[in-house]
């Protein structure tokens, strides 16, 4: 089974639905590349799944345009936009076997019984349900029902596949090994995919590119690198990863942040308000004397987790904020980790010294 000629790029242009006064989607535009894996991200109420329904038809928005291929489908009803759709809840029929559930999409195409029989076994054993064909729904795992339902979807070739958080009733085990496993399909079938989670690291697992939405508009759409190592704005670098924000003053030549004045290599936003964005893992505890081209805090330790190969510590700065710093011990060769009230020097290399729109 290769899908990969028939994949559809998605053209979104100037999306809005709102219910009342609540804009769901706010002017949306998006292009999906064909072939893409691409994923929604956002909190709850941020719009990604309206904009998922409206792809799929079973939500008409106010205004705006949808293209599949060259093809407008905005008035289009579901069944005539020939996608695959994967449900949260699996919606399969508890009354039809596994080879009844995933046919079921060839039968209301008027596809002859020996080819569907054919093309069912071939999706089943394409997510490893080979088999499996006659068991009943109940009689299945929380894993395999996500697998039928993932068949079902396939099975008839569409051109574009849609998904609605399918893994967030699996246990944790299981949903990282279908994240690998989704990606893999993914790359032999080639169809373009549109997934819907509010798992950033599911996202980042599985994703070509990320859209993330908030409050109905697309904050940043990029790759998973780009958008955790360069996010646009406050609220991705946020949303995306752990973050520590420091007040940024500025002045004609210089940055400061927690009394340093800033060294960086990367661009500076023009925004009025900006703020220094530290992952943890990007700032490091200093025991020699730090480079020319990084930044040091003097700081207190104010808490230390202690995870085996790894640690977690915690630091305030003069201006009373804390800082998380991550580190892997066997990799930073420590004599000790410094205890609860001890001073630190913090280093923070310039090419890791990103400033970016406080809002």
């Amino acid at each position: 089974m290769t899908i990969k000629t028939d994949a559809l790029p998605i053209t979104v242009r100037h999306v809005t639905k709102t219910y009342g006064s609540v804009y769901a989607l706010n002017d949306v535009s998006i292009d999906v590349r064909q072939g893409e894996f691409l994923t929604l991200l956002g909190p709850s109420g941020s719009g990604k799944t309206t904009l998922l329904m409206v792809l799929a038809g079973f939500t008409r928005p106010n205004q705006g345009s949808l293209l599949f291929g060259d093809e407008e489908v905005i008035r289009k009803p579901p069944h005539l936009r020939n996608l695959g759709m994967v449900f949260q809840n699996y919606a399969l029929f508890p009354h039809m076997t596994v080879s009844g559930n995933v046919g079921y999409p060839l039968r209301l195409r008027k596809i002859p019984k020996n080819e569907i029989e054919e093309r069912v076994a071939e999706a089943l054993q394409l997510v490893q349900l080979d088999g499996l064909g006659d068991r009943q729904i109940n009689q299945l795992s929380g894993g395999q029902k996500q697998r039928v339902a993932l068949a079902r979807s396939i099975v008839f070739e569409p051109r574009i596949l849609l998904m609605d958080e399918p893994l967030s009733a699996l246990d944790k085990k299981l949903r990282d090994q279908m994240q690998i496993e989704l990606r893999r399909l993914h790359e032999r079938l080639g169809m373009t995919t549109v997934y819907v989670t509010h798992d950033q690291r599911e996202a980042l697992t599985m994703s070509d590119r990320i859209a993330v939405l908030n409050n109905g508009k697309i904050m940043q759409l990029a790759t998973p690198q780009d958008l955790y190592d360069f996010p646009q704005n406050k609220f991705v670098a946020d949303f995306i990863g752990e973050s520590t924000f420091l007040k940024v003053e500025k002045s004609r030549h210089s940055l400061i942040a927690g009394g340093v004045k800033l060294k960086t290599t990367q661009p500076i936003h023009n925004a009025d308000k900006v703020a220094l964005l530290i992952r943890p893992e990007r700032i490091h505890i200093l025991e020699t004397k730090a480079d020319k081209n990084m930044n040091v805090f003097d700081a207190v330790v104010s808490n230390l987790v202690y995870q085996g190969d790894s640690f977690l510590l915690y630091a305030v700065l003069a201006d009373g904020t804390e800082i998380a710093i991550r580190g892997t011990i066997q990799n930073d060769n420590f004599v000790r980790l410094p205890k609860p009230g001890e001073p630190v020097r913090l280093g923070l290399e310039a090419s890791d010294t990103l400033v970016i729109p406080d809002e």
